[in-house]
């Protein structure tokens, strides 16, 4: 009777064991699968403003999905002088502002952003890093490539392949060295009000504005 007990348990201690064996498998594999950069979305609505019974009416949506790289200990990462951004276009032509897939932004509402139009619709948004302290934003009508080697003129992975002949408008953000280094990619809003406010890129100490305002 105690040999039985004794080999019930030693039965368990495999299954256990084994159990276990799978589950550090198990997460090993999720880590390696798992992107490095993880998916953003930021959005706001302006124009609406709220009724008698405290409910939000026809505001318009905008909405930015991007991908957001993470630092991961590296410092510098945009460098300095003729080497500035260079390492963040990672051989692109322009930045994607953001990682992997290229970057969109959806606008309900005809917007002035750094006093220049953009007609409600969707969009794909690059910067032109070639002026460290004026970065040039630009809005194109490029698909967007959700996989990668996808076979299609029409779309793009990030910024590679892109040309000008699809933009639809270009404007400039303002950029300032911050005091402290953020170490995920962030954009988003500050400041804003009825009729607009600021639209902000933030990654490392690069702190990049400009104003985005209703157009009507």
């Amino acid at each position: 009777m105690h040999v039985s007990v004794k080999g019930r348990g030693v039965r368990l201690s495999g299954v256990v064991a084994v159990l276990a064996a799978t589950v550090v498998m198990a997460g090993v594999a999720a880590a390696q699968s798992r992107p490095l950069s993880t998916r953003g979305h930021t959005a706001t609505q302006i124009g609406g403003s709220y009724n008698a019974d405290g409910r939000y009416e026809g505001g318009r949506w905008i909405d930015i999905h991007y991908g957001r790289p993470i630092l991961r200990a590296r410092q510098g990462i945009f460098r300095d002088g003729g080497e500035y951004g260079r390492r963040i276009y990672a051989g692109a032509p322009l930045w994607r502002v953001g990682a992997d897939q290229t970057t969109t932004f959806t606008t309900e509402a005809d917007l002035l952003i750094g006093g220049q139009r953009l007609n409600a619709g969707e969009y794909t948004m690059f910067a032109d890093l070639a002026d460290p302290s004026a970065w040039t934003l630009i809005f194109t009508t490029w698909g967007v490539m959700q996989t990668f080697g996808e076979d299609d003129p029409n779309v793009l992975w990030g910024a590679y392949g892109y040309d000008d002949s699809r933009d639809v408008m270009r404007t400039i953000m303002s950029v300032e060295t911050a005091g402290r280094s953020l170490d995920q990619l962030q954009i988003g809003f500050f400041d804003m009000t009825r009729q607009g406010g600021t639209m902000y890129v933030h990654w490392d100490d690069q702190l990049a504005t400009v104003s985005i305002e209703l157009a009507d």
